[in-house]
């Protein structure tokens, strides 16, 4: 089953299904065919034939659910703490610029919490805690717009 954007089932539908798989347990221990509880619960043959192995192997508790698969969570205190820590900013932590990315959010998830997520994952994670992405509203008066043009037309060609 091909899930949507996103992915995942949400706790109801993850309790439904288990109710399909429980009841095919029933039909097992009335020693129903594979093809008659796939008509009778309108699943596929496969997804039968999976559940009654599981349940030989491990009973009825091996075709409950396991829960959502979902990313590792950061718990309140955790989260707390990211946010003094971000507070702090990359340089305290080691970075040599003061610029937050995604990628150095996640390795200082990583290096706190021995916790792993994916770029869009810490993206997700900071914005559920009401962090935003941020640029600046207008360019550095030490900018020097001709360096920046000589570095892409001599450099730049060199590095890509």
């Amino acid at each position: 089953m091909r899930y949507a954007q996103g992915g995942g089932l949400t706790d109801a539908k993850r309790a439904a299904r288990e109710r399909v798989r429980l009841e095919a347990v029933g039909l097992f221990e009335g020693s129903a065919k594979n093809r008659e509880i796939a008509a009778a619960l309108r699943v596929s043959e496969r997804s039968v034939e999976r559940w009654r192995r599981q349940w030989r192997e491990r009973g009825q508790e091996g075709v409950r659910s396991k829960g959502s698969p979902g990313r590792p969570r950061l718990s309140s205190v955790q989260m707390a703490r990211l946010e003094r820590e971000l507070e702090r900013g990359p340089l305290a932590h080691g970075w040599a610029d003061q610029r937050w990315t995604l990628a150095r959010v996640k390795t200082l998830i990583g290096r706190l919490f021995h916790v792993s997520y994916t770029v869009e994952g810490t993206w997700r994670l900071l914005k559920r805690h009401g962090w935003s992405w941020q640029q600046p509203a207008r360019r550095a008066i030490e900018r020097d717009d001709g360096a920046v043009e000589l570095w892409k037309r001599e450099v730049w060609p060199q590095v890509a």
